[in-house]
């Protein structure tokens, strides 16, 4: 035992996480937030899902707040491997309760899937917040939220 705390190992393999599956080939990522109970179950089930399409599928996150960090990788881009992801990933999001988005929030890739997880009514307050608060809309522009309901 070399004296040193377990936790700043722990940690600095957690965060190599992402760097080594950038190096495995195209990374599929989505950050998702669930009930801590269902936390996990989506990577055994794509496992099954997708089979050989995909070299790897792998979740790791946040227990505490239910925030799962999922990727899953292929050798390179794959548009039938995307389709059986997409919009299935978000669907059985929507099933447990849970949200498309967590703490990296939508960027610009899945602010039209966020009506997987809220209802119209909290997109149209949404939307009526942002415009209240950034009415000229500097804040992140077009990242935020999807179009006008």
């Amino acid at each position: 035992m070399t004296g040193q705390p377990a936790e700043p190992a722990l940690w600095a393999l957690r965060e190599r996480i992402s760097e080594a599956l950038s190096q495995d080939g195209y990374v599929y990522k989505y950050d998702l937030s669930l009930p801590t109970e269902r936390l996990y179950d989506l990577v055994p089930d794509l496992r099954a899902r997708l089979g050989s399409q995909a070299k790897h599928v792998v979740g790791y996150g946040h227990l505490g707040d239910g925030n799962l960090h999922l990727n899953v990788t292929s050798e390179a881009f794959s548009p039938s491997l995307l389709d059986a992801l997409e919009p299935y990933v978000y669907e059985w999001t929507a099933r447990q309760r849970g949200s498309v988005s967590a703490e990296h929030g939508l960027g610009f890739r899945k602010r039209g899937v966020l009506s997987y997880s809220k209802p119209p009514e909290a997109l149209r307050l949404m939307q009526q917040l942002k415009a209240l608060l950034d009415p000229q809309g500097i804040l992140n522009p077009y990242k935020t939220l999807p179009a006008q309901a």
